[in-house]
């Protein structure tokens, strides 16, 4: 589909109900069609050749020993055992992205399930056995990493890593410490594998029906897909389904959030960090200022505009105040275009051609060689991610719900594929990979996110019809309450409850609960009713175990607005600092690669910009509401 074609759409009323038509059933995945699975024989052939491949890692793991208590020896030496290090850290990341996208397209599975217990426990078993290059490069004196990379050339892709790790000296243990701690990874990330295997194993909701009168099978993901039902009933129920289902397990998952939020504390004050947040944000070589303009500019100053939304979509929708079952609720439910997934290739290479020809091959080659998981499987895990393996490729993974959304979620995962591709493409493995402790997440989200707004700017490049342009405005609110409002809300959850803990509050399911509602209620003020399913939203979110990975959608949308605005008005030059930042791995931290593609998140203007656009889109969906006839319930 190209955007011409969606130009082309015309307004097609909802499908009535049809009591004869067949419920949808939820496929098991072995019975999903290949073609809308990912070709996981890119990594291994078979799962045994990957058991093979993982016991061969364990029996390699002692060689590295060789090196302990030696890299001061020489720059020869250090470079050998760096070398030694990145090649097994490749292999792992084949074993262990293998065992993860398994476990990811169906975790119900059991053989799924303990590959990825393995992989985890090979991962921790390697960390014990590397972490002695760590702390020999933290206690080497001063001047000595300097003199080695002077007189070894070859140690130069190294630079960032053995800089960033000889700066962690004020936080690092005694070696002996750190060996116990990296052993001990597996049980330090417990409470997340818990939370995802009682969610892809352990939750049953109860069906739904939909707005055709078919009982439907639910998962979190087709749940969401039915609170975008122009029936309010229909949302209702499916709200209500995930909540009787939640509730089950509310005191299981507060526990487990409470123990990571306990573990991060405790591991901050065993390092000498002020607090948790601090030990994270060092980890993303972030300033707290910078952290804390992003959480609250973006929350104090769009507010009011997701408010105006709110109103909007409640005289939209007939109502007087609107439930949190009709946050998602369609506002031109009589203009939905459907498309397929073989129809968004073209529209998304389309919105790309301003980047040039490499990365419209990267997206031709992902629709091509199966780098795309897009299967509704029992077992499935909700959501959508992009997982890098270098000397392979980026695997995307997505729910297809055969509408336009659909396309710009494979814009924005594909955008993650090209900043990994290209870094690939362009650099060695030691600067394509983070430094140990090191993560450059304010960056992650700006190349999808500035996917998805070339993609709606090209759409409505070719078009003035006004029922299309409102689908694009449409389309991007979506982004931005996804990122500036969805993900926001979550950054302050989260915020909130690390000062609870850090204060030693005691972190139980009524203070999980009560923190959610707060948080809901401060922002939407009396244009939500924020009841017990919205009380539980937090059971949903898996970033909480990623550490205050959901402020980091907001900074990422802020980098993308203001590079995807230069490449609107300058051309070239700003097209090629983007494909730098692109191209450029993790050589630089977050707010390097921002720099490298012109922005400056430190200014807090560069986040009232994309701020300001938000209210601009409220404007522009105001005015063609007021133009034209208003949508019913």
């Amino acid at each position: 589909m190209t955007a011409q074609q969606l130009a082309g759409f015309s307004a097609t009323p909802p499908s009535p109900p049809s009591p004869t038509a067949p419920p949808r059933v939820q496929l098991r995945r072995e019975e999903v069609p290949e073609a809308e699975t990912w070709d996981l024989t890119h990594l291994f052939d078979t799962p045994e050749a990957w058991a093979a491949e993982l016991k061969q890692i364990d029996a390699d793991l002692p060689a590295v020993a060789r090196f302990k208590g030696r890299l001061a020896e020489s720059p020869a030496t250090l470079l050998a055992a760096l070398r030694e290090r990145d090649a097994l850290l490749q292999r792992l990341d084949r074993v262990g992205t293998y065992a993860s996208l398994r476990s990811a397209a169906d975790g119900a599975s059991a053989q799924n399930q303990a590959m990825s217990a393995q992989a985890q426990a090979l991962a921790a078993r390697a960390d014990a056995a590397l972490t002695f290059i760590e702390s020999e490069v933290v206690d080497l004196p001063d001047g000595f990493l300097e003199e080695f990379l002077t007189a070894e050339s070859q140690l130069s892709p190294y630079r960032r890593l053995l800089e960033s790790l000889h700066a962690q000296r004020a936080h690092r243990l005694e070696p002996e410490t750190e060996e116990v701690l990296a052993a001990l990874g597996n049980a330090l990330h417990a409470p997340s594998t818990i939370r995802t295997r009682a969610l892809a194993a352990d939750l049953q909701i109860p069906p739904a029906v939909d707005e055709r009168g078919n009982e439907v099978q639910l998962s979190i993901a087709r749940a969401g897909s039915l609170l975008q039902s122009p029936d309010r009933e229909v949302r209702r129920r499916a709200h209500e389904a995930v909540t009787a289902a939640l509730t089950r397990h509310k005191a299981t998952l507060a526990e487990t959030l409470a123990t990571m939020l306990r573990r991060n504390v405790t591991l901050a004050r065993l390092r000498r960090f002020p607090s948790a947040v601090d030990m994270i944000l060092d980890s993303y070589e972030v300033p707290r200022p910078v952290y804390e303009n992003v959480l609250h500019i973006v929350h104090d100053e769009g507010a009011p505009h997701v408010r105006r939304l709110m109103r909007l979509r409640a005289r939209l929708l007939g109502l007087e105040r609107l439930a949190f079952s009709d946050l998602f609720a369609p506002l031109d439910p009589g203009y939905s275009p459907p498309a397929t997934f073989e129809g968004a290739q073209p529209l998304i290479r389309e919105a790309l051609a301003a980047l040039g020809p490499e990365c419209q091959e990267i997206v031709d080659t992902a629709f091509r060689d199966r780098w795309i998981d897009r299967a509704d499987n029992v077992g499935k895990r909700n959501g959508a991610f992009c997982s890098g393996v270098y000397g392979v490729h980026p695997y995307v993974f997505l729910t297809w719900t055969g509408r336009m959304r659909g396309v710009f979620t494979v814009a924005h995962e594909l955008g993650h594929a090209l900043n990994d591709a290209l870094s690939a493409r362009h650099l060695p493995y030691a600067q394509y990979s983070s430094p140990p402790g090191r993560s450059p997440l304010f960056w992650v989200e700006a190349p999808s996110t500035a996917n998805e707004m070339l993609l709606g700017h090209n759409v409505l490049s070719t078009t003035d019809d006004p029922r299309v342009r409102r689908f694009v405005t449409l389309q991007f609110l979506g982004t931005f309450f996804h990122n500036m409002t969805t993900h926001l809300l979550e950054a302050h959850f989260e915020h909130r409850l690390y000062q609870l803990a850090e204060a030693g509050t005691p972190i139980t399911v009524r203070t999980v609960m009560d923190v959610q509602g707060e948080v809901f209620e401060r922002y939407y003020g009396d244009t939500v009713e924020i009841d017990d399913g919205a009380r539980l939203y937090w059971m949903q979110v898996g970033h909480f175990y990623r550490g205050l990975y959901p402020v980091t959608y907001s900074a990422g949308l802020a980098c993308a607005h203001n590079a995807v605005e230069a490449i609107r008005t300058e051309g070239q030059p700003a097209v090629d600092r983007w494909l730098a930042a692109l191209s450029a791995g993790r050589a630089l931290p977050s707010l390097g690669l921002m720099r490298l593609a012109g922005v400056d998140l430190a200014d807090p203007e560069t986040i009232r910009r994309a701020v300001a656009l938000y209210g601009h889109l409220v404007d522009d969906l105001e005015h063609s509401f007021a133009a034209g006839e208003a949508p019913h319930a």
